[in-house]
Parts: structure tokens; C-alpha cells; sequence
């Protein structure tokens, strides 16, 4: 077993990671503020986004469920991996050789990597084993499949189409030349294990690579190309793995990505050749769920993409206007419009009701799916697929209606029954009455029998009530926020609810007061730009000035971490200092802390087209950056108002023991100290109200 990391290569880490870009490639961030992020959090279920990001200070935390922490902390959650295996991860992503301590027997083992970057080096040079092979001799059978739905070599090597050879252990044995173990190739899910040893689990198939937002393959695809397969399944899929879980990825998210971002608009197809043909003929924002049904984690990758938040507090669903776009923000599903299509929309009615409120169908003539629909009528009718595309609850209700023959009373019936228990499963309220509507006007019957059998079906079938037009509460998200894979159980996720509502419920202590909200704001401002505090000042400081505990404590643990840094400290390993030095207890406040909005002008945030404030970039590579003027002002304000209240409750206690002596030196003396500790408040007035307050 190698050594620790160490300390120098860590922060060579998290100098050169880029926690923007990190969150950014599975959060839509938008600017919130001076060099603020805030988005929906990636690691419990939200409406509105509590998921604040600093990058220039290296920082996140989420105030919906209540996690934070580092660039570090960040990959551990989104990856189900500890310390160590972060930053390994994040040192291959950035190029970074890693260097380990000694071991106990005086020399450092050799390392080998983690094991899910040994997963994702053993899928990389999977996928570049299955490309080398396309053009060889065997795969003409691939290149006929590919050449008949009109994609092109250059179509191909765009979206990584490959061939995984008939042999047994071709595969196997290109890894093995490469240093990879069995295990390995196993655990990544490329092998299987057999009587005599281990093979290749794809054989004789065009492949596709299932990448992740960022481009990492964590896993394939594979389509039967031979009649004597002893697969039967035409699609097959990397079985679920430490890297791959299906119901997790989606194939093309690394191609579309940005455009669903910016267009907020995501399209849906059944299968990988179908993304091909939507990207090739201008939608290029298509994805398809891979071997499985369109679930709620991958409603929840989806909504992150596409949120909007941009009216604050107001939850925002249904399709909206997109500047700069033709369509309205949405989620568009390509289902069949036969059975089986129709079967896959009904399916979709367990989603969330905030992102049902935005989805439509497309559903091209004659059933063609997109591929199929490219090749017989070209580009334009792909695009005008998408276009047309219908609002679910309509291709669902309407569907079932067209299947009677309303213009009789018993075909009213039938279709009053067969559509009753679709418009009961709309758990959304304020749309439930408006679909109600619509269809006893379609099928023509009175609105009393249709809602009576609306409200039979919803009591059977125990359809909870919704209103995704709601704003949720800040910490409805707890419970639950994270599965055991997340390291935040439920038993945890309760209790937090349960404290947190226990502090906001309470009559004893209100946080809305001077003395608080002075103490809060010079914590963040310490904590956000350290250089805009006076070091004379902080100087003068003791845990004696801060009155809540909680910042008497902070204030300790920032003298631990060696007080107010030194002007070339880099942001980040500020933040980690802080951190390590308020240990677990504190580390959720200095989170928080570090992405408070101060009532600051904005120096500009990264990404935003903003002009930028020297040294905030979008990494914590850089030194503590230099604050503003009006920045320094505030923390000078804030730092008087603390000393200023800290001689206030000297000279009060002065005072009283100076009342209880007999006149003489001492009770002189005293008042000698009174009198340059109301001085000294004089001039802290001053320097606060800026008018020589007498």
C-alpha cells in the first residue's frame, strides 16, 4: 500500500482545479452575486436552487441539505469516493504527477491508482481498442449498419463508433499488454468471468462509448451484428459497475451538454443510432437513456440542466420563453406511437410534477423513429419532428379518447373510464381541474361524471396531491438527501431537519439583532477576503469581542489556522486551513460563511462577461486577491463596530469596580482607563459613521 499523498501535490490539486468547471459540467450555475454561483444542488432532490458555489474561493455549500466543502469535497460526494481517490482523480483530469510519503519501510511503494481511475483508464483504452478495429477486414458487417442509416466514417469517429471483435479474448488480452489485471477489466465490466478463465464481454458488435458530462467513457454500448450471437439481445450494455449505473448516465450527454444548457431544451430519443441521426440533422440536444426506461435520477440530471431560476423565490415550471430560441424551454420524448410508445408515455406520468409540467411527445408519421425518419425524408423533417412535438398529458389523454367512438353514449362512457385514470395520476392540482376540462370537452360529456370518475380513480389509486407552481421550503429536501452511497443516511438527513427546525421555531433568541448580524457579516468578510481586515485591528481583537458562540469559536479556530493570512496565500489553501483548524463542528458555518452575499457591489463574476476584480478568477489557483475599496471600508466598519462594542463591555465592567473603591490612587488610575477606552470609542465612531461623532 503506497504512502499518504503528499502535501505539496495536494495543493498543486486544488490550485489548478477548477471547482466552476467541475460543478458546471453537472450543474447549470448561474451569476449570483460577486463571484457566486447558485444552482440546483446535485445532491438531494430540489426546486429551487439552495446550491451556492465560490470559485475563487474554492468553496461550496448547500442550504438546502446542508453539505459543502472543497473542490475535494465535491468530487467525494459525486463519485461515492474517499480523500485520497478525489485527488487522484482530479490530479489525472489536470495532468498532475502525484508523489507519495515514505512507507514505514523507508521507501514508497509504487502506485498504481485509484481503482475507479484504473476503471476509467481500462474504459478509455477500451474505446480506443474498438475504434482501431472499425476499418479492419471483420467489422465490413459493422460498416454496412452504420452505411445504411447514412452515417459517414467521419459521422462515426465524431460520435466514437467501434468494433468489438468476434474472438474471445481480444479485448482481454489488449488490456493485459497494457498493465491491466483481470480484476480490473472485470470490475469495469469489459470481461466476464468463464470455466477457463476470463473473456471478452463484447463480441462481434458495433460499440457506442457511454460517456459522463465530461467526457469520461464509463461504459458501452453494443448492437447484435451476427446471427449465430450467443447474446440474443440486439442492445447490450455494460452491466452496472463502480463507474456505470443505467439509471444514471445518458448516451450523448457529453455531446449536448451545453446546448441543453443553453437552450434548455432536452430531446429524448430510444436509442443510440437515434442520437446520431437528431445531432446530424441540428438537434443537438439529444440524449437516450441506455438499456432502461427515462427514470427520476434521470429527470433530476435533466432539471439540473434546464432549471431556471431567474425569478428568485418564484418556482418556475412549465415551458417558458428562451431568449434567442424558437421553442420554449423543454423535455421532448420520441416515443412510437404504437403500444409500445404509448405504454413508455404512461410510464413517464410517475415523474415529478414540476418536470412533467415542461414535457411533450413527438411522434413522427407512420411511427418512424428519428434514424429511420432521417434517412426517408431528410434533416428537415427531424428538426420538424422536435417542433411539433405535443405536451405529454395531451399525447397521453388524447390517445386513450381516439380509441372510442364518442358520437355514441357507450363510447362516451368507454373513453370517460379509459381516460379517468390518466388525468387521476396528475398529482399537480392546479393543472388536475384544467385536464379534467379539456377532456370531458373532447369526449362531450357533462363535467360532474368526468370528475367523479377523476376522483374515484385518485382515491384508488392513492395519487398523493402536488403543486409544482410552489415554492418548496428551504430544508424539505433533507430527508432522504442522500442514499448510503452519499455518506448522509436517512437517520442523519432527519435529525438535521428536526435541529434545524428546532432553531427556527424557537422565541428565546432571535438571530435578527446588531450584535449578530455584526459578528455574521465580519466572519464572512474574513473568511471571503482576508485582506480587506486591518491587520492593526484584527490585532486588537479577542474572543472577548464576539458575544455568539458560535463566532467566539470561529474566531479561535482562525487564530489556530496562524490568524489573518499572509498576502500570497492562495485562496484556496486559506479555505482549507480554516477549515481544518474549525474541524467538523465549524466547517458547515465557514461554508456557509464563504458563500453569504455580502452587501457589496459586484466586482464582477467569472463566466458572466463582467469585468473582473484583480486576482477572482474561476480557480483557487490564485493568491488572496486584493479587495476593493469599498470592501476594505465594510470590513473597517464592521472591525470598529466589534472593537467599539468590545471597550463598551470594558469600560462597563471598569467602571463598576472603579463605583465599589474609596477615593485614591487607584480608583484614579481607573478612570484614567475609562478615559482612553471612551477615546479610543470615539475614534472607532468616527471611523464608522465618518463624521467625528462626539
Amino acid at each position: 500500500m503506497a504512502g499518504m499523498i503528499k502535501k505539496e501535490d495536494v495543493e498543486k490539486v486544488r490550485a489548478a482545479a477548477d471547482l466552476y468547471d467541475i460543478v458546471s459540467a453537472s450543474v447549470a450555475l448561474k451569476p449570483s452575486g460577486a463571484g457566486s454561483f447558485v444552482g440546483l444542488c446535485p445532491f438531494h432532490d430540489e426546486k429551487t436552487g439552495s446550491f451556492n458555489v465560490r470559485p475563487a474561493l474554492g468553496v461550496w455549500h448547500c442550504f438546502g441539505c446542508g453539505l459543502g466543502g472543497d473542490v475535494f469535497k465535491f468530487v467525494e460526494q459525486q463519485e461515492n469516493i474517499d480523500f485520497r481517490e478525489a485527488v487522484e482523480l482530479l490530479a489525472d483530469k489536470y495532468h498532475i504527477e502525484l508523489h507519495y510519503e515514505q512507507t514505514g519501510a523507508g521507501r514508497a511503494d509504487g502506485h498504481a491508482g485509484s481503482k475507479r481511475a484504473r476503471l476509467l483508464e481500462a474504459n478509455e483504452e477500451a474505446q480506443r481498442f474498438f475504434v482501431s478495429q472499425i476499418m479492419s477486414k471483420e467489422a465490413l458487417a459493422a460498416r454496412k449498419l452504420l452505411g445504411g442509416r447514412t452515417f459517414s466514417q467521419a459521422d462515426c469517429e465524431r460520435f466514437g463508433c467501434g468494433y468489438a471483435p468476434q474472438g474471445w479474448d481480444n479485448l482481454v488480452r489488449h488490456l493485459a499488454s497494457k498493465g491491466f489485471t483481470q480484476q480490473e477489466m472485470l470490475d469495469a465490466g469489459l470481461a466476464r468471468q468463464g470455466q477457463r478463465g476470463v473473456y471478452d464481454y463484447f463480441r462481434g458488435r458495433v460499440t457506442w462509448p457511454i460517456r459522463d458530462s465530461t467526457g469520461r467513457t464509463l461504459g458501452f454500448g453494443a448492437r447484435k451484428l451476427y446471427e449465430d450471437d450467443q447474446i440474443a439481445a440486439k442492445y447490450i450494455n455494460t452491466p452496472d459497475t463502480a463507474l456505470y449505473r443505467k439509471t444514471q448516465v445518458l448516451y450523448g450527454i457529453d455531446l449536448a451538454k451545453k446546448s441543453i444548457v443553453r437552450k434548455r431544451q432536452v430531446v429524448i430519443v430510444e436509442g443510440y443510432t437515434d442520437v446520431m441521426a437528431m445531432h446530424l440533422a441540428g438537434v443537438d440536444t439529444a440524449v437516450a437513456t441506455c438499456g432502461t426506461a427515462f427514470g427520476e435520477e434521470h429527470a433530476k440530471i435533466v432539471r439540473r440542466l434546464i432549471a431556471d431560476d431567474s425569478l428568485g423565490a418564484v418556482q418556475l415550471v412549465g415551458p417558458m420563453k428562451v431568449e434567442g430560441q424558437t421553442l420554449s424551454s423543454r423535455v421532448v420524448f420520441t416515443f412510437d406511437g404504437d403500444a409500445a410508445g404509448q405504454k413508455a408515455a404512461l410510464h413517464a406520468f410517475g415523474l415529478d410534477s414540476a418536470f412533467l409540467s415542461q414535457t411533450f411527445v413527438a411522434v413522427a408519421d407512420d411511427n418512424l423513429d428519428p434514424c429511420d425518419l432521417r434517412i426517408e425524408r431528410g434533416d428537415e423533417a427531424v428538426r420538424s419532428l422536435v417542433e411539433n412535438a405535443k405536451p405529454l398529458y395531451d399525447f397521453v389523454i388524447d390517445s386513450a379518447i381516439r380509441r372510442f367512438d364518442t358520437q355514441y353514449a357507450t363510447g362516451q362512457m368507454g373513453a370517460v373510464k379509459a381516460v379517468a385514470p390518466l388525468v387521476a395520476q396528475i398529482r399537480d392540482r392546479s393543472l388536475l381541474d384544467l385536464y379534467t376540462r379539456r377532456a370531458t370537452r373532447l369526449i362531450g360529456v357533462d363535467l360532474d361524471i368526468m370528475r367523479r370518475e377523476v376522483e374515484r380513480e385518485r382515491r384508488r389509486m392513492h395519487v398523493p396531491s402536488d403543486d409544482a407552481y410552489t415554492p418548496r421550503r428551504r430544508f424539505a429536501g433533507a430527508g432522504g438527501a442522500r442514499g448510503e452511497a452519499g455518506g448522509m443516511g436517512v437517520d442523519s438527513a432527519l435529525r438535521r431537519q428536526v435541529e434545524h427546525r428546532d432553531a427556527t421555531e424557537q422565541t428565546y433568541f432571535r438571530i435578527d439583532d446588531a450584535v449578530f448580524i455584526a459578528e455574521q457579516q465580519f466572519m464572512s468578510v474574513l473568511i471571503q477576503i482576508p485582506r480587506a481586515v486591518s491587520a492593526n485591528g484584527f490585532a486588537e481583537l479577542t474572543d472577548g469581542h464576539f458575544e455568539v458562540p458560535v463566532f467566539r469559536d470561529l474566531f479561535r479556530a482562525v487564530i489556530a489556522a496562524g490568524g489573518l493570512p499572509t498576502n500570497d496565500t492562495p485562496q484556496g489553501l486559506w479555505m482549507h486551513s480554516l477549515t481544518k483548524a474549525g474541524g467538523p463542528m465549524l466547517e458547515p458555518v465557514i461554508n456557509e460563511l464563504a458563500v453569504l452575499r455580502l452587501p457589496l457591489p459586484s466586482a464582477g463574476n467569472p463566466g458572466d462577461g463582467a469585468a473582473m476584480a484583480e486576482g477572482d478568477g474561476g480557480a483557487a489557483d490564485v493568491q488572496l486577491r486584493a479587495p476593493t475599496k469599498a470592501e476594505t471600508q465594510y470590513a473597517n466598519e464592521l472591525l470598529a463596530k466589534l472593537l467599539d462594542a468590545g471597550l463598551m463591555r470594558r469600560i462597563a465592567v471598569t467602571r463598576h469596580r472603579m463605583n465599589r473603591l474609596a477615593d485614591g490612587p487607584e480608583k484614579i488610575a481607573l478612570l484614567g482607563e475609562i478615559t482612553r477606552m471612551e477615546t479610543r470609542r470615539k475614534d472607532l465612531q468616527a471611523q464608522v459613521y465618518g463624521n467625528g461623532v462626539g
